[in-house]
């Protein structure tokens, strides 16, 4: 009896402080939405009231939608964080299937340094990487394609180390027995790959690319680097430009945070279970 009331009284306390952490994590982002719909006035005098009444304007939004090419925007930013996703997917695949499943002079050692390059911060390169691409002539910031192609290069190199580790660790967990008798029956190693070790690691490259595409999307330096010219702006750089231009018209600030936060948190939203159910299983796996 002593120790289920000491078990229910210890649950009373874990879920009191996740609910403490849910209303002060949830509150700011609810705060954002609900004064995204009053005029500047209303946000100084009454900022914690409902958007009712008079209080209620969608003129924020249109006066973004006017000032700026939002969808404009919105398009770069998926061009970019899409095609980071796909090569970075692709390549983590076949790097992370060649280190778990071959062994080879200096694997230990190219292993290292894969683990060692996520350790680097991105501002720590980004001068080198600059002048790198400005040498090959990629560097144009009235292009769109080259300045789209300047951004995902670098993030592509950025998220590839953890990408690899997380499909390593998950490849090593599959039985080499399936890809023994893969290897039997005739099939070579791209089909190994297309029917056995893809299918099987579907959870873990599910996660790889949830995460890349949200760190792609949400990667506000390396865009304000290469993307100058506003007809090349991505969403989080627009985002960038309107805070600093906006000044102290906070209802033109919080209704283009909604626009930039939104997209996000309906990928978590829709694929939450996805990245819960990756994480889970790489870490019980690797």
């Amino acid at each position: 009896m002593i120790a289920n009331k000491k078990q229910k009284a210890a649950h009373v306390l874990i879920y009191a402080v996740l609910i403490f952490w849910a209303v002060t994590t949830v509150f700011p982002f609810i705060w954002v939405i609900l004064n995204s719909f009053k005029q500047t006035r209303f946000i100084r005098t009454d900022t914690f009231a409902l958007p009712l009444g008079s209080m209620f304007t969608l003129e924020n939004y249109t006066t973004a939608f006017a000032r700026v090419d939002i969808p404009g925007a919105y398009r770069t930013s998926l061009v970019i964080s899409i095609s980071v996703t796909a090569v970075v997917v692709f390549l983590a695949g076949l790097a992370a299937y060649g280190m778990a499943r071959y062994s080879f002079r200096g694997r230990r050692l190219l292993q290292s340094l894969i683990v060692a390059s996520m350790m680097f911060p991105v501002f720590s390169t980004i001068i080198p990487v600059f002048r790198m691409m400005y040498g090959w002539g990629i560097v144009k910031f009235e292009s769109l394609p080259l300045s789209i192609l300047c951004v995902v290069l670098p993030q592509i190199a950025g998220n590839l180390s953890f990408a690899v580790i997380v499909l390593m660790g998950y490849i090593r967990s599959i039985p080499i027995e399936l890809e023994e008798a893969a290897y039997l029956e005739g099939y070579n190693v791209f089909q190994i790959l297309q029917k056995i070790v893809f299918p099987l690691a579907r959870p873990s490259f599910a996660t790889v690319a949830i995460f890349t595409f949200l760190w792609s999307y949400n990667d506000l330096f390396t865009q304000s680097f290469f993307l100058r010219n506003k007809r090349t702006y991505s969403i989080t750089r627009l985002l960038a430009e309107i805070s600093s231009q906006a000044g102290v018209n906070y209802g033109l600030m919080v209704a283009a945070v909604v626009m930039v936060v939104v997209p996000v948190l309906l990928v978590y939203i829709v694929l939450q279970k996805n990245i819960i159910k990756g994480m889970t299983v790489g870490a019980i796996k690797g």
